[in-house]
């Protein structure tokens, strides 16, 4: 146990500053990434790790991990420097709950800038992906990129995990190692951003004595085709109509105030003309938008990752799209409305309800 206590640490872990990375170093990722999407489902998905072939060579013995020694295993996942936030957060969601999963040791890797490495605060209290790669006692391994949902290949790792009899090891998962339960670490995510020493420097644009409704509003981007847009693209009535039917639950539509975050121009949002109280948030910057999607006393989301992390972390009310790629908590603060916005009202009713703002308020 003293090579794990050794390493114990509750420094953050410089960020990459990705940005700053010289071209060639972007380039490398790049070109791992679609060598990667290539073998994907070939014989050459597991072979050309050395990992696989250190489980199928090694000595077959017991693969059920001693206690002492997956003690001093870490998993970790490195996020995607050249993808958004949202992205970054599911990647590194993916480290948090594989270790869990394999019941070894979770090790933090940073976010790509210092601004969302502070921000989010996750790596507080973690032991540091970079210590233990700098730590000459350690050996590290790169696991390949399996399929979460295919349950030979998931078992496949474990085994590769628990070929490593020696104490102290790291693995890696692969680039954008994904898995479909990312809802199932909400708790743990939520209660690390609220418990971070970033949220005693938080200022929000809120009124404190309003019912405050946060709108996401993915913006469809150029490079995607129409079939893209079908799969991940809502329409502004689907907003508009769900914010219509919240309003019409809440008595004193005077004590709502309701904060539109998107990208364009206040024209582009002409559903939204009628309502009062509307707020147009197109110049706040990303850490200030999550910042905000994650304390609003209602947040609207999106088919979007930037919108569903801050879904997730909120212990607020949450009406989400039920389409989807990720699932959402079962907890009774989630409710999910179809692609026209249609959803179940009196769930929403009870929910507002149980508000204690809007209790103190006499709304409902």
């Amino acid at each position: 146990m003293e090579l794990n206590n050794a390493i114990q640490t509750e420094s953050f872990a410089p960020a990459p500053r990705y940005e700053k990375q010289p071209k060639w170093a972007k380039l490398k990722r790049k070109i791992n990434s679609i060598i990667i999407g290539r073998i994907n489902g070939t014989p050459l998905q597991f072979s050309l790790y050395r990992s696989y072939w250190h489980y199928r060579l090694g000595p077959k013995t017991n693969e059920v991990q001693d206690a002492t020694i997956a003690n001093t295993h870490y998993l970790t996942q490195v996020p995607n420097y050249g993808a958004g936030i949202g992205h970054q957060l599911a990647n590194w969601n993916a480290g948090l709950y594989f270790a869990d999963f394999y019941k070894i040791k979770f090790a933090h890797s940073p976010f790509s800038t210092a601004q969302w490495e502070n921000f989010l605060g996750f790596g507080e209290g973690e032991v540091l992906a970079s210590d233990l790669e700098n730590d000459k006692k350690f050996t590290k391994v790169r696991l390949p990129r399996f399929d979460s949902l295919n349950l030979a290949q998931v078992a496949l790792i474990g085994k590769i995990i628990s070929s490593y009899k020696q104490p102290g090891v790291l693995f890696s998962l692969e680039m954008d190692q994904g898995y479909m339960r990312q809802w199932s670490t909400y708790h743990v995510l939520s209660d690390k951003f609220f418990s971070a020493a970033a949220r005693k420097n938080d200022k929000l644009i809120y009124d404190p004595d309003k019912f405050n409704i946060a709108i996401h509003i993915r913006r469809r981007m150029k490079i995607e085709t129409d079939e893209v847009w079908k799969e991940r693209g809502l329409d502004n009535s689907y907003y508009a109509n769900i914010l219509t039917e919240t309003l019409a639950l809440i008595r004193d539509k005077q004590q709502v105030e309701v904060y539109l975050f998107s990208q364009g121009r206040i024209e582009d949002f002409p559903e939204f003309a009628s309502f009062d109280n509307m707020h147009y948030c197109m110049d706040m910057g990303p850490v200030e938008t999550v910042l905000h999607m994650v304390n609003a006393d209602l947040l609207i989301s999106s088919k979007s990752s930037f919108s569903y992390k801050p879904a997730l972390i909120s212990k607020s009310i949450q009406i989400c799209p039920q389409t989807f790629w990720h699932n959402y908590p079962t907890a009774t603060n989630y409710i999910l409305a179809d692609n026209n916005g249609v959803f179940d009202k009196s769930k929403l009713l009870n929910q507002l309800s149980l508000t204690s703002k809007l209790k103190q308020l006499s709304q409902i």
